[in-house]
């Protein structure tokens, strides 16, 4: 092969190199230079919210089964110190876990006692209780079957019947399928025993490209059915399996106006809920991308962030001193 050829083929094959790398450089330089979501300070919203543990209100048989400290819960220096950190960060609705339902259909197991003390330092700060209930679909939450849903909602009765001073329950099953009407029929029939409590739903947002599972998205028609069932709606703006922060921040931007749009013309309250959990090994949740940070920019970066009523936090138990500095750079 002579010397002119080659030189030829070296030609051609860096001219071939040269052209790769502006095709693929192309979109890097376009994703070093886009600049999704804001980090301006968001509007001083009247509802934050916070999801807890377990212990703060369950029962004795919890803390043996999960080898769990009480100490760590039941005093009142624990409660009051967690209601003031809560209070410091404009937080004023905290969702205690009470999951899953039982075999039978009745919530969680509880302890009486607790829960008064805990709605003793909840009232010192000014903070609404809203126990998170339900469990996971098809398994600990039936809302089709007529005998779970007679036992899960004469349990809820019952909780607030003996402390009148909760502000509501949460109603929390995963997944939610759109087409399963035993939902529906469950919060319809649910509202003759709440009178002035709050009828909470922890949401789904609408559907993406970037996560093609119906079951932990609901479209818009959807959302604005379920907004006619219940008092507050607050959508898990997460585990969308998205792995670069910038596409993640755009589409909670997306999502919030989307949902801001959808709900506003009923009386719902919409609280969007975000990241604070690692859950690193997961296909669904990429903490690099998804987190506290770039949940809140995306928010910032809405044209209707003024119609949401508050942002909720998953969870309590994952929010560190980092994480709460994130908070205050964007709470006014």
């Amino acid at each position: 092969m002579t010397s002119e050829v080659l030189k030829k083929i070296s030609k051609s094959g860096l001219r071939i190199i040269t052209a790769l790398a502006v095709i693929l450089g192309i979109p890097a330089l376009i994703y070093l230079l886009w600049h999704p979501g804001s980090d301006e300070k968001l509007p001083e919203y009247a509802n934050n919210a916070i999801w807890l543990g377990h212990g703060w209100l369950g029962d004795d048989i919890w803390f043996a089964v999960n080898g769990r400290d009480p100490g760590d819960f039941r005093s009142v220096e624990k409660i009051s110190a967690l209601f003031r950190l809560l209070s410091d960060h404009r937080i004023s609705t905290v969702f205690p876990h009470l999951c899953p339902a039982q075999a039978n259909g009745r919530i969680a197991a509880y302890d009486d006692e607790q829960i008064e003390l805990f709605l003793d330092e909840a009232a010192r700060y000014h903070i609404k209780v809203i126990p998170w209930v339900g469990g996971v679909f098809g398994e600990s939450a039936r809302p089709s079957d007529d005998a779970w849903r007679k036992n899960f909602i004469g349990s809820i009765d019952e909780l607030l019947k003996k402390h009148p001073r909760l502000a509501g329950v949460q109603i929390n099953i995963e997944p939610w399928p759109e087409d399963e009407a035993g939902f529906l029929k469950l919060l319809d029939e649910l509202r003759p025993i709440m009178a002035d409590k709050i009828l909470s739903v922890a949401a789904y947002p609408p559907p993406t490209v970037w996560h093609r599972f119906p079951d932990v998205h609901w479209n818009l028609a959807y959302i604005r059915r379920l907004a006619a069932h219940c008092d507050q709606m607050v959508v898990m703006m997460y585990d969308t399996a998205i792995p670069l922060e910038k596409f993640y921040i755009n589409l909670v931007s997306s999502w919030s106006d989307e949902l801001v749009v959808s709900t506003r013309a009923g009386g719902c309250e919409l609280l969007l809920g975000i990241p604070a959990y690692e859950d690193a090994d997961s296909s669904y949740h990429h903490p690099g991308a998804e987190n506290i940070s770039s949940a809140l920019r995306g928010i910032s970066g809405a044209s209707h962030k003024d119609g949401i009523d508050g942002i909720a936090i998953y969870c309590e138990w994952e929010m560190d001193e980092n994480k709460w500095e994130i908070w205050r750079r964007f709470m006014r």
